[in-house]
């Protein structure tokens, strides 16, 4: 099989750590009353303790034989999913996790990598013995996600990428990388702010903008210049082809999904793809991205 990689600048979504398509189910713009900003905080209601000894803070709601665990993106926190974890709880067990170095969570750990955080996400499962679950990751939590599901093995009946997992073969230009790293160290507030504000749209929610902007700004350098140093060198595609479950993302249009590309590493691979929407597609439009999530959460209902 040729493998074909593309060399690609630093693109205004790089969080999501990959970015043609074939045919997704493409959802036209939704008009919706309002966007919610993210200022509500989820009590802590248990820690998981990871590998390393990291305590690992998670908050859980309503029941049923299936989980839905909602893991957060770069430089974010569990309140992301504030309107998931609404929304389902009413008909699954919700869990939404601050991974290390996030929120509530514990930062004392000496080396940072997406599989690191994967066994954070697997620990809070263990926990709580969960046996059925749906993992649900935003951004850098969708290859967390994967990482999560490979040690999670029987456990995980689908994984969900939100505007995450877009394309395998994407390959970042290692100099601009050097230099987003250089400015982050220099100034790491600024370039976030930029950066955070570069992923929205125009005519997008100015207050959730700014609110977004703050609080991921307000991370800890060290840990998210950790992060971003190591992203270009992560193994997409073995992750893909290691996660043994269902993958499906829910993408905002404005990055490329490779879903052929994708399905080379694994076969199961599918995308839906909102028009019209930023990076924050959970919270920008929380109505229309809920009424796909549980529409991917029941395809994989059916076929576990």
């Amino acid at each position: 099989m040729v493998r074909i990689s593309r060399l690609a600048p630093i693109p205004a979504l790089l969080l999501a750590l990959t970015a043609c398509q074939s045919e997704p189910v493409v959802e036209q713009g939704t008009s919706e009353p309002e966007t919610l900003m993210v200022v509500q905080k989820f009590p802590t209601v248990g820690t998981a303790t990871a590998a390393d000894g990291t305590q690992i803070a998670y908050s859980q709601q309503g029941s049923g034989e299936t989980a839905l665990v909602f893991i957060h993106g770069w430089s974010c926190d569990r309140t992301y999913w504030q309107h998931q974890f609404e929304a389902f709880a009413g008909s699954f067990h919700v869990v939404a996790v601050d991974l290390a170095g996030h929120g509530d969570s514990g930062s004392d750990r000496s080396s940072w990598t997406l599989q690191a955080l994967g066994d954070d996400v697997r620990a809070v499962v263990e926990e709580l013995g969960l046996e059925r679950v749906v993992l649900i990751g935003h951004s850098m939590g969708g290859p967390v996600a994967l990482e999560a599901a490979a040690r999670l093995p029987g456990k995980v009946l689908g994984v969900v990428g939100v505007d995450a997992l877009h394309d395998a073969d994407l390959k970042f230009d290692p100099a601009q990388w050097q230099g987003l790293l250089a400015a982050y160290r220099a100034d790491f507030k600024g370039t976030c702010d930029r950066f955070v504000r570069s992923m929205f749209l125009e005519g997008a929610d100015p207050q959730q903008v700014a609110d977004i902007a703050q609080d991921m700004c307000a991370a800890s350098p060290e840990v998210a210049i950790s992060l971003l140093s190591i992203f270009p060198d992560y193994d997409l595609r073995a992750a893909l082809e290691a996660a043994g479950a269902p993958i499906h993302s829910i993408n905002a249009a404005s990055l490329p999904t490779n879903i052929e590309g994708n399905r080379r590493f694994a076969s199961s691979f599918n995308a839906t793809i909102m028009e019209g929407v930023g990076h924050f597609l959970m919270m920008e439009t929380p109505v229309a991205f809920n009424a796909h999530l549980r529409e991917v959460i029941e395809g994989f209902l059916s076929q576990g």
